[in-house]
């Protein structure tokens, strides 16, 4: 299997992980009561989790090593403000759609560098992409309930838009492959700029979303999230 297409293929599986989570999503009743909601609250906290690990451990420091130190916070800086100017527009629109930017935010950047990484023959694209896949699978759960309770799309629609979006990763891993493997600094900025925003997105709205008063265990699961990011870096060496 040549390259390319094994980044193809891995992209794939990655974005496939996303209408999978909003499968998920349409179990609507776990019993008893107490279980459903804390399920739900505590898949929004593993989401967040696996999101803060994604910047503690792939898009901060893969960026950093790519790019100059000071262009480097700038870059983040910058992604925390965009992401901001993005709530705020969509806010205005009354289009609440924080988990699926934060998805996409995440996931494209790193289908470009994992295209940018085999292109240059770095053999740990598998493990590459099983992070972005367990990043997606409960990032397309959570977006699935959020576009739902904005009763603005049916729950098959939400599937079939998630369906939709999963090319997004072939496509710019082959942009990656194709374009940006000897573009260190390109690529490094939009990791960073992805990192900036997407911890902007995670104080914002993620982790509020995440809390139970009196119930302590939809919390836990932002550590275990971290802990699953945490353990597929260590297996990437």
């Amino acid at each position: 299997m040549t390259s390319l297409v094994w980044v193809i293929v891995l992209t794939t599986l990655a974005g496939a992980a996303m209408p999978l989570g909003a499968f998920a999503g349409k179990i609507e009743h776990f019993q008893p009561r107490w279980l459903e909601e804390e399920f739900r609250h505590g898949v929004i906290a593993f989401g967040g989790g696996i999101l803060l690990a994604a910047v503690c451990f792939a898009l901060v420091p893969e960026g950093l090593v790519r790019i100059a130190n000071w262009a480097a916070l700038a870059w983040f800086f910058a992604g925390g403000v965009s992401f901001m100017l993005l709530d705020v527009v969509l806010a205005k629109f009354d289009t609440p759609a924080s988990q699926l930017t934060a998805m996409l935010a995440d996931f494209a950047p790193e289908a470009i560098a994992l295209g940018a990484a085999l292109a240059i023959g770095d053999s740990l694209g598998p493990l590459l992409a099983m992070l972005i896949a367990l990043q997606n699978l409960p990032e397309g759960f959570n977006a699935y309930r959020e576009l739902l309770a904005a009763g603005k799309l049916g729950s098959n629609r939400i599937v079939l838009f998630m369906t939709l979006l999963v090319p997004v990763g072939p496509l710019c891993g082959v942009l990656g492959y194709m374009f940006l493997y000897d573009q260190p600094a390109i690529v490094g900025a939009l990791m960073l700029f992805a990192g900036g925003g997407i911890l902007y997105l995670i104080f914002e709205d993620i982790a509020p979303q995440a809390v139970l008063k009196q119930k302590w265990l939809p919390p836990l699961g932002a550590v275990v999230g971290f802990s699953f990011g945490m353990g597929c870096h260590m297996l990437a060496g």
